[in-house]
């Protein structure tokens, strides 16, 4: 008799554990009790009472973490897979599968990795990085040079896309994204599409990358390089604003550096489109400062034109967070990339969560727009919600 899709996952999960190649487990489609919980992560961490395996219970406002031994760990999870959680996807190193569940069905689809890993010896050995600097599209986009290396003139850019890639793999982990077809990525005012490629190398056949740029001459070049690398049935370009793209029932959108009010646009685009998960990185916030009314205590403070403009831009992401936290999303803003590498280095991530906040979340959003005076915001416009 055939093995279930239960039955091989469990079996690919053990082989993972037990011979050391698992990178991460990520369960998802909650199904038990707790109407909180989110999403389940395992990955094997290395702790002075030995190697264990860290579950991470992502919960709606809170998360857990609990380290298990192999034995332990893999009989907790053979209890929950199928039944408190629907979903599960399994990282190896020399292979991936994901496994759906329901009344009575199992259903599994296993990848094999795109390239086995070199083993490590000496000096030779390689960073475990989320882009192969030897791709062929980071030379054609003048990133590298034949042999893998960056430019000189480009080691920034290319650490920006090792960081931004290294995140959004974690992202995805996290994010309630739908099994079963393909991921539906927009990445809006995408440039020269550095970012774009890389979120199509890192998704893969997973999902159709879209890039969408106002200048014409931009979306010709990356249109014409996606498909000289073989790269067009999953990766394409549109001539286009933010605000008057249509992205459909994307799934996850970005934004890095648009300026001003149009990462509000993308920001309200994912909101509307149900997408599991927003990335933005925030450029140029005029909208708020000339709106800035200081409390009496930082008027002297603020008269500085230096420390205005890094107020209005903490006000102004930090009322985008507490909006996108009203309309249902976890959202977390940090650093990107460091400073030495970039200037434009805060962003700001929201994963589907739970559905539009209440009374509460609005009144504390209102009080702290009243408390610099703000009256306006294209984000809170666009959601409709009054901050008065």
């Amino acid at each position: 008799m055939k093995p279930s899709g239960r039955d091989q996952f469990m079996a690919l999960l053990r082989d993972a554990v037990t011979g050391g190649s698992l990178e991460k487990l990520t369960l998802g489609k909650p199904a038990g009790k707790d109407p909180t919980l989110m999403n389940l992560f395992v990955r094997p961490v290395a702790l002075k009472s030995g190697p264990r395996l860290a579950f991470v219970w992502r919960h709606a406002t809170r998360d857990i973490t609990k380290n298990h031994a192999r034995d332990e760990a893999l009989g907790l999870l053979d209890s929950l897979i199928g039944a408190d959680f629907l979903d599960a996807h399994l990282f190896a190193k020399d292979r991936s599968a994901q496994l759906e569940t329901g009344p009575g069905t199992s259903r599994i689809r296993i990848m094999q990795a795109d390239r086995a890993p070199a083993a490590p010896s000496g000096n030779d050995r390689r960073k475990n990085r989320p882009i192969d600097p030897g791709v062929p599209w980071l030379r054609a986009l003048g990133v590298t040079d034949e042999r893998g290396r960056p430019l000189a003139a480009m080691t920034d850019k290319f650490r920006q896309i090792e960081r931004f890639a290294e995140i959004l793999g974690h992202l995805l982990g996290e994010s309630p994204l739908p099994a079963g077809r393909r991921l539906n990525v927009f990445d809006m005012g995408c440039g020269k599409g550095y970012l774009t490629f890389a979120a199509s190398e890192l998704l893969g056949e997973r999902a159709q990358v879209c890039g969408v740029e106002a200048r014409a001459d931009l979306v010709d070049f990356c249109g014409r390089t996606a498909d000289e690398q073989g790269l067009s049935k999953r990766l394409s370009f549109r001539v286009g604003s933010i605000a008057d793209t249509d992205v459909g029932a994307a799934d996850v959108l970005i934004a890095l550096h648009a300026c001003d009010t149009a990462t509000d646009d993308a920001l309200a685009k994912g909101v509307s489109a149900g997408a599991a998960l927003l990335v933005v990185a925030p450029c140029c916030q005029k909208e708020i400062r000339p709106q800035l009314v200081p409390p009496p205590v930082l008027s002297a403070a603020l008269r500085h034109g230096i420390f205005e403009e890094r107020q209005a831009e903490f006000v102004t992401d930090a009322l985008r967070a507490q909006l996108l936290e009203w309309a249902g999303y976890r959202t977390r803003v940090f650093e990107f990339v460091s400073t030495e590498h970039t200037a434009k280095n805060t962003m700001i991530a929201a994963v589907k969560a739970r559905p539009k906040g209440d009374g509460t979340e609005a009144g504390s959003i209102r009080e702290f727009a009243a408390f610099y005076g703000i009256r306006h915001q294209a984000l809170a416009a666009h959601l409709g919600f009054a901050l008065r």
